[in-house]
C-alpha cells in the first residue's frame, strides 16, 4: 500500500525559500514517477513539477527558475526547493505517485505573505 507523508509547508514571507520533502513508502520507490501538485483556495489541483525513475524533471511555467524538484531513491523521498516565494504560490502542496498511477500524499500547506 502506497503512502506519502509530506513535511516541510510553513508560513514564509514573500522573496523567502522553502524545503519541501516527501517520504515514501509501501512502493518500489526506484522505478516510478513522482511529482509535487498544488491546490490553492477556490482553484483546481495543479502540476508544478515532475521527476521520472531516471531524475528527468519537468516544470509548470509559473515555477520555472524558481523551484528544483530531486529525488533520493535511498532514502526514498523527493524534495521540492523552492525559492523567490511569491504570495500567489500560497496553496496545499501535494506529493504524488504519477506513475504506474497517480497517487497523492495528504498535502501540506505553504502560505507566503506579501
Amino acid at each position: 500500500q502506497v503512502q506519502l507523508k509530506e513535511s516541510g509547508g510553513g508560513l514564509v514571507q514573500a522573496g523567502g525559500s522553502l524545503r519541501l520533502s516527501c517520504a515514501a513508502s509501501g512502493v518500489a520507490f526506484r522505478v516510478i514517477d513522482m511529482g509535487w501538485y498544488r491546490q490553492a483556495p477556490g482553484k483546481q489541483r495543479e502540476l508544478v513539477a515532475a521527476i521520472t525513475s531516471s531524475s528527468t524533471t519537468n516544470y509548470a511555467d509559473f515555477v520555472k527558475g524558481r523551484f528544483t524538484i530531486s529525488r533520493d531513491n535511498a532514502k526514498n523521498t523527493v524534495y521540492l526547493q523552492m525559492n523567490s516565494l511569491k504570495p500567489e504560490d500560497t496553496a496545499v502542496y501535494y506529493c504524488a505517485q504519477i506513475r504506474p498511477y497517480l497517487f497523492w500524499g495528504q498535502g501540506t500547506q505553504v502560505t507566503v505573505s506579501s
